[in-house]
């Protein structure tokens, strides 16, 4: 009886360690090692370290004060046959230049839709200044300029023609025509200039006369009031003076398990590879254990 006391005790022992490593395992995927990360690195670095040229990556990070540093992934991952895991973390805080793709849209207005005579009166480039404080420089789109009209209004105007009817027998109006097609509008009679002149023919002396006549008439035409021009300039502005903190990731490596059966890139579970070493730990601490009991017993 006295040897079965020991003998259970060891086994409860071994069982409670056995079960540790799972439940840590499992504690630490949801925790959230593996989950999808927020932010991309602005570099990485690969490079060697040390007299034994040890493997190293380094990422930067570069966030907002308002960014979440928890999100920034730092779990084990393999790479051309090597295993890397975070071996340091530090953080810099420093100000930044923040910048950004803009558009900004230019109207104007213009005494003529000419799009070539346009063109010519627009700036290749401008200065801005947004109104969150933004700077830079911004060039023309020439696919983006368009012209539209303003509105129309009605002209109208007086147009007026002269003819002459020579050789008539007497100063008569109605000898002169009231009406004239001129340029495909039609004049009315204004007024008329008389002259006379003598022939001399067998009858005797006749007098003949020329009228010179006005004829008038009005036009009108419809034109355009005026016309506006839009056109857009697109760049990049920046802004000095912003708060950003730079983060960085250093990982360590060492060689990967042949039969790890993980793709380059992936984050690796090292579960895998702390169990076996806990349950030759907990086997070890038991043996002992129930040595040192064993002993006791006898002893007593």
């Amino acid at each position: 009886m006295k040897r079965t006391i020991p003998l259970f005790l060891a086994t409860f022992l071994l069982c409670s360690l056995l079960a540790l490593p799972a439940s840590a395992t499992e504690a630490a995927q949801a925790a959230g090692p593996g989950r999808d990360s927020a932010y991309y690195p602005i570099s990485v670095e690969e490079y060697t370290y040390g007299d034994f040229d040890e493997l190293r990556i380094q990422k930067v990070y570069q966030l907002s004060l308002d960014d979440d540093p928890s999100l920034i992934p730092t779990e084990d991952f393999e790479r051309n046959g090597r295993l890397y895991y975070l071996l340091d973390m530090t953080r810099k805080d420093e100000v930044g230049v923040d910048t950004k793709p803009h558009v900004q849209t230019v109207t104007m207005p213009s005494d003529t839709n000419n799009m070539e005579k346009i063109l010519q009166t627009l700036d290749a480039e401008i200065e801005t200044v947004t109104e969150d404080g933004y700077t830079g420089k911004l060039h023309l789109d020439h696919t983006t300029v368009k012209v539209t009209t303003d509105g129309y209004a009605t002209k109208t105007g007086t147009v007026s023609a002269t003819r002459t009817y020579p050789n008539l027998s007497d100063a008569d109006l109605s000898l002169v025509p009231k009406t004239i097609s001129d340029g495909g509008r039609s004049l009315t009679l204004a007024d008329v200039q008389w002259s006379n002149s003598t022939q001399e023919s067998g009858e005797g002396v006749v007098t003949r006369y020329t009228a010179t006549a006005r004829y008038t008439g009005s036009t009108s035409s419809k034109y355009a009031t005026g016309y506006t021009v839009t056109a857009d300039y697109s760049g990049e502005v920046s802004k000095t003076g912003c708060n950003v903190v730079t983060y960085t990731a250093v990982f360590s490596s060492t060689e990967a398990p042949k039969d790890s059966g993980v793709q380059d890139g992936e984050p690796v579970d090292a579960s895998g590879i702390k169990r076996p070493l806990m349950i030759g730990g907990a086997v070890l601490v038991l043996a002992l254990g129930g040595a040192f009991v064993y002993k006791k017993i006898r002893r007593r």
